[in-house]
């Protein structure tokens, strides 16, 4: 089972460190990452699978929501096909 993480805030340092370290202590497999900074926001997509995730889907979605607060910025993480239904034209 694959999910779409998405972070969006202004630009400082730690922000990947931050949430690969909760997927990696939660055992999510980031697949695919893109990133850029648009003058000074960052802005992150991540495609990851959380088949093997040890922690229930509820309790990652807090830990980056909390991160997220943490650090000044906002992180959501959803399953991979409710994303593609609410970006479907």
């Amino acid at each position: 089972m694959r999910a779409v993480i998405t972070v969006i805030g202004k630009d400082k340092v730690g922000i990947i460190a931050g949430v690969s370290n909760i997927l990696a202590e939660s055992d999510v497999n980031i697949l695919d990452i893109t990133q850029t900074i648009l003058q000074d926001v960052f802005t992150m997509i991540m495609l990851v699978d959380i088949s093997h995730c040890n922690i229930p889907f509820h309790d990652i979605s807090h830990k980056l929501e909390s991160k997220g607060v943490e650090m000044g910025l906002k992180i959501q993480i959803q399953h991979e096909d409710i994303f593609n239904s609410m970006h479907r034209i």
